[in-house]
This record gives C-alpha cells, sequence and structure tokens, in this order.
C-alpha cells in the first residue's frame, strides 16, 4: 500500500528539489544540484519509494495531516467542540426564554391594570393660562407704578425698581397687538431684554387689558431642537445604524415616560409599581432594539433586571428606616397643584429605580459584551476564566459608573446642597435634611445596584457564553 510521507507538509515544495535517494556522505553539503536532468522522460517516483529513513525521526506525529481540500472524515474535530456546544446552546437559549418571557408578560400586563383608560387627563386645581408666545420690543427701568399712575417727587430711598417691557404678541388671540407688562426686578427674576423671545400665560380675559397676561418664562424651542440634532447626528455617525437604532429606543423610552409613567402616576397608582412597570418596558425595548434579539443581549436584560429589584428594595427599606416622607418642596408643589394626596415615598422610590435604569443598562450591556468578546478572542476559557477576566474589568467600570450616578444626583442637587448649607448648622444636620437625605439614599442604593450588576451579569454572562457555539459569538 503506498504511503505519503507526512514530511512533505512540514517543509514544502523545498524537498522535492532533490528527487533521488541522497548518496552523499554525511559531510558532503546538501545544496541542491545544477546539472541537468538526464534525457528522456521522467518517471514520478511512487510514494513508496521515498526514503524512510527521514520518517523515523517523525513518529512524534501519530496522525498524518489531512490534505487540505478533501473534507475531513467523520470524527474529526477543531478542539472548539463545535458538534457537543450546540445542543447546549440551545437549551441555554430556551432556558432565556422561560426566565425572560414571563417577566416580559407581566410588565405587558402590569401597564394594562395600571393605566388609567377612558379617565380624564389630571388637571391643576390652579389655574396655570394658555400659553402665548411674545417678542420683547423694549424694556424701562423705573419705579413700580400700576397703569395711569404718575411717580411725584424721589421714590423712597428703600423702594425696588420694576422692569417695564413693551411687547408684541406673536401668536394666540392677541396676535399683532402690544402690551406693556411690569415685573418687579427682585434677584429671583429674570432679566428681559429688548428682542427676547418669551412665552406669556393667558388667562382668558380681555385681550387688551395687560392684567389678562403674565411673562412666564423665555422661549427655548430652537435652541433645544438644534442640540437635539446635534446630538442625533453624533450618535449616529458614530454608531451609524446601530446609532440609529439606540435614537430610535431613546424616543420610545421617552414616550413609556410621557403616556405611561406621568399620567398613570397622577391619576393616583402607586408610583412604584408604575416605575417598575414602566422601568421594565423601558428596558426590554431599550436593550433589545439597540442590541438585537441574543442571548448577549437577554443576559444584560437578566442582569439589569436583578440589580433593579436589588435597588427597590434596598430604597424601600432604608427610606423607611431613615423615615423619609419624600415631601420635599417640588412634591409639596405638585400635591398642592393635584388637590389630592399622593404616595410621597413611593414617588421618591419610582424616581430611584428610574434613575439607575440608564446607569444600569450602561453596566450590564458593557460586562457582558466584555465576556462574549473574550469567549470570541480565545474559545477555549471555561466559564471560571471567562468570570475572572470579566471581573477585572468590571471592578475598572464600576468606580467610573458610581461616580456618574453620584455626581449626576449631586448636580440636580446643587441648588438644595447651597441652600442647606446656608442653614449654618452642623454638617450631621445638614446631611439627616430631608431633601439631602434623599439624595443619599438615592445616590447609595443605586450605588450598591450599580456593583452587584457587575458580579451578577458577568457570572451569568460567562457561564452562557462558554456554552455557545463559536460561529454564534
Amino acid at each position: 500500500m503506498n504511503r505519503r510521507d507526512i514530511s512533505d507538509d512540514d517543509t514544502g515544495p523545498i524537498r522535492r528539489v532533490t528527487d533521488a535517494p541522497s548518496d552523499r556522505s554525511p559531510g558532503t553539503s546538501r545544496s541542491p544540484r545544477r546539472t541537468p536532468p538526464p534525457e528522456g522522460p521522467r518517471r514520478p517516483r511512487p510514494p513508496a519509494q521515498r526514503p524512510r529513513q527521514a520518517e523515523s525521526g517523525r513518529r512524534r506525529a501519530p496522525e498524518p495531516k489531512p490534505e487540505p481540500k478533501p473534507e475531513p472524515p467523520a470524527g474529526h474535530g477543531h478542539s472548539h467542540g463545535h458538534g457537543p456546544a450546540a445542543p447546549a446552546s440551545r437549551r441555554v437559549r430556551l432556558l432565556l426564554m422561560w426566565l425572560l418571557i414571563p417577566l416580559a408578560a407581566a410588565t405587558v400586563v402590569g401597564m394594562i391594570v395600571l393605566y388609567p383608560w377612558g379617565g380624564d387627563p389630571a388637571k391643576s386645581v390652579f389655574p396655570q393660562g394658555t400659553p402665548v408666545n411674545a417678542t420683547i420690543t423694549g424694556t424701562i427701568t423705573g419705579p413700580c407704578l400700576a397703569e395711569g399712575q404718575v411717580q411725584v417727587g424721589e421714590p423712597p430711598p428703600d423702594a425696588k425698581p420694576c422692569l417695564t417691557s413693551e411687547l408684541t404678541m406673536t401668536d394666540g388671540p392677541g396676535t399683532g397687538k402690544s402690551l406693556k407688562l411690569t415685573l418687579p426686578i427682585e434677584p429671583s427674576t429674570p432679566r428681559f431684554a429688548a428682542g427676547d423671545d418669551v412665552v406669556l400665560s393667558y388667562n382668558g380675559g380681555d385681550v387688551a387689558n395687560p392684567a389678562s397676561f403674565q411673562i412666564v418664562d423665555f422661549q427655548r424651542g430652537t435652541p433645544l431642537l438644534l442640540l437635539a440634532g446635534l446630538f442625533a447626528l453624533a450618535v449616529i455617525v458614530l454608531g451609524r445604524w446601530r446609532g440609529l437604532a439606540a435614537l430610535v429606543a431613546l424616543g420610545l423610552s421617552f414616550l413609556v415616560l410621557a403616556f405611561f409613567v406621568l399620567p398613570t402616576i397622577l391619576a393616583g397608582e402607586s408610583p412604584l409599581l408604575v416605575a417598575i412597570a414602566g422601568a421594565g418596558a423601558i428596558m426590554f425595548v431599550a436593550l433589545y432594539l439597540t442590541h438585537g434579539l441574543s442571548a448577549r443581549t437577554s443576559v444584560a436584560v437578566l442582569g439589569t433586571l436583578v440589580s433593579l429589584v436589588l435597588i427597590g428594595v434596598l430604597s424601600a427599606i432604608f427610606s423607611a428606616a431613615a423615615s423619609l416622607t419624600g415631601l420635599d418642596d417640588s412634591t409639596s408643589q405638585l400635591i398642592g397643584s393635584l388637590g389630592h394626596g399622593i404616595d410621597a415615598r413611593g414617588l421618591l422610590l419610582a424616581g430611584v429605580v428610574i434613575g439607575a435604569l440608564g446607569v444600569l443598562d450602561d453596566v450590564t450591556v458593557t460586562q457582558t459584551s466584555a465576556v462574549w468578546e473574550l469567549r470570541r478572542a480565545n474559545p477555549a476559557l471555561g466559564w471560571r476564566e471567562l468570570y475572572g477576566a470579566g471581573l477585572r474589568i468590571g471592578r475598572d467600570h464600576v468606580g467610573s459608573a458610581v461616580n456618574t450616578l453620584v455626581m449626576a444626583y449631586a448636580g440636580a442637587a446643587l441648588p438644595v446642597l447651597l441652600y442647606t448649607s446656608l442653614s449654618g448648622v452642623g454638617l450631621g444636620s445638614i446631611l439627616g435634611a430631608e431633601d439631602i437625605a434623599q439624595e443619599i439614599v438615592r445616590t447609595l442604593a443605586g450605588s450598591v445596584g450599580i456593583v452587584a450588576a457587575v458580579p451578577v451579569t458577568t457570572v451569568l454572562a460567562a457561564l452562557i457564553a462558554s456554552r455557545e457555539p463559536q460561529e454564534s459569538l
């Protein structure tokens, strides 16, 4: 039986330069012959006639290497375990489906049950007026005088000046008409100037009477739209189709907040339950739409869900232990405008859950992607090695993520921090104040959830990625 010398695969065509068996002495040079071949047809030597003495030194390779083109025989493997891994991956995917489908169904059912179907939208018991756009054409600073009054003599030394603004309405019932409005100049009063586009509040009275209008705020639509357009352009340029999917997910998240969370809470439902249902919907929509329907995304969803549960439990326990009522200035104003009570502590917990959702998505997706990329780079890694490497990456991410959350809450509460520091009491009294203690609970409970999200998500990703076929990574 003819046998091919396996040394041909190692040395290639260089060995074929000398066809005949070598009869040189050991000290003779092994350089190839330069003499032309003999006349006549050259008979190819069958593989069995090749020298076999070189074979004795190559007994280390017990199996011959396969030919490049023919298909490998049955039972041949590549040391990645492609065959056995696919059934395990199918089992994992089924497990993820059994875990996530009930959660998604519970989210949908919760939204349907909680939403105030057929109810009238909540309105403030205090008249808010109709917004009307106007443009300031001129301003005059002087004494605070009513319409038709005249200043006689010098004003009192302690008298506060007023700003009289001449305006032209650009929409509403008095479009094109001019009017004058006087505002006292206070430290809390915005500084209006000629050329400013402002928003007026119209109470429905006589359009010709200035008392029917009140300056509320500046018009900010154009700069906000420009900034939103710049943000969208940056996301699309960098992320391309995935960036576009992220923008769509962001828009859907905003719709969930605007058309489910806000009206449902205003209708009197439990703010915490509404926040849980809304956060679940945002989580499923944002993650799957941005990152695709895959086992990798499902792991991120599970890690986010576990961390949200932990954040909610910690927030509920410590807000009750610290006797937090949730009745800060904004909540008290909201209750007064609604005209009925609301679960202020539940509103506080709802804010904690929704506020931590964005940072949690970032942490869980990053950890899952890191584990999957480690598995793709080295398919031989087991789940323990993947977990250890992913956890080392997560330690670096935890520090920045927690710092991001703390700075976000501190920035939002900066006016409260400044106002409380004016009291002149000790640091302990400042930190124990209702407004500051709320921010502390938000920050620390969210940070604990972020820290817990790293090992939880990493171990789930390591267990699942180690069982994924290489071609599906």
